[in-house]
């Protein structure tokens, strides 16, 4: 049975050293379903969701999930529910592959309780999902930044949470290892009904991946809803600052973002 979580922000300020970067955010993710967060650099799109995941405590406003506060929430509880995928995670040295994505259990493990055969089920299956079987016996500094890159995503799918944040996931990838990940985050929505919530730059992927687009810029949500809807020429050119041609991808009919560029810019010929 899928369980569906909940988690809303209400006038959410965060940041570092006392100095917000995310001002006053007003969102809620919807239950099962794909949400992307997009914007420009530096707009508050990680810190909102180190926040979101906890890693950073609210300098005011509130954030709850399931209806509770997510700061009084158990960390095993908050384990076990709400998974986080960071920019750039830094593995134990010599750790091997296969340890490393049995680190997604450590939520699952109960005093007295030896590892299950449903742990060994969990990661193998993780492993599977994310083609990197063949590198469990690996140490994962030895891989190359893709194959590492999703190393850490078979580590957050092990954890097996409802709710699962990732910044960034097709970091280091290369264009078919990106379809590859988003398309393995799709089937695991599908399947299981899990949350995800994830930081893209690519527009057209977010666009052609999430059922949400939360759109940020200088630390303030400016945008909220499909991706139909908030993907406009007027959104990219506010948030981004960028002129632009949106037009439906005709792979997948979502909004897809064509910028112009200053040489690039189509002129009546005479033939």
């Amino acid at each position: 049975m899928t369980v569906h979580h909940t988690l809303e922000a209400t006038q959410l300020v965060s940041g570092y050293g006392g100095s917000p970067v995310v001002k006053g955010v007003d969102l809620t993710v919807p239950s099962g379903r794909i949400s992307v967060i997009v914007g420009a650099n530096a707009c508050g799109k990680s810190t909102l969701l180190k926040t979101m995941a906890r890693l950073l405590s609210p300098q005011s406003g509130s954030l709850v999930l399931d209806g509770q506060s997510i700061g009084s929430v158990p960390t095993k509880q908050l384990a076990r529910t709400l998974g986080l995928l960071p920019q750039s995670p830094i593995a134990p040295e010599g750790i091997a592959v296969a340890d490393l994505v049995g680190r997604g259990r450590h939520p699952h493990q109960k005093l007295f309780r030896s590892w299950s055969a449903a742990d060994d089920a969990a990661v193998a299956e993780a492993l599977a999902a994310t083609g990197v079987s063949e590198l469990a016996d690996r140490a994962v500094d030895e891989l190359s930044g893709g194959q590492r890159q999703r190393v850490w995503i078979a580590m957050a799918l092990a954890q097996e949470t409802g709710v699962l944040l990732l910044d960034e996931p097709t970091t280091f990838l290369d264009v078919a290892h990106q379809i590859e990940v988003l398309d393995l985050l799709t089937d695991l929505n599908r399947a299981k009904g899990t949350t995800i919530v994830m930081v893209l730059h690519d527009m057209n992927m977010a666009a052609r991946y999430a059922d949400h687009v939360f759109a940020m810029s200088g630390g303030e949500l400016v945008a909220s809803g499909p991706p139909a809807e908030v993907m406009t020429s007027e959104l990219i050119a506010r948030v981004f600052d960028l002129d632009a041609l949106v037009i439906p991808d005709p792979v997948s009919g979502a909004p897809m973002v064509l910028p112009r560029g200053r040489h690039h810019v189509l002129t009546d010929t005479v033939a």
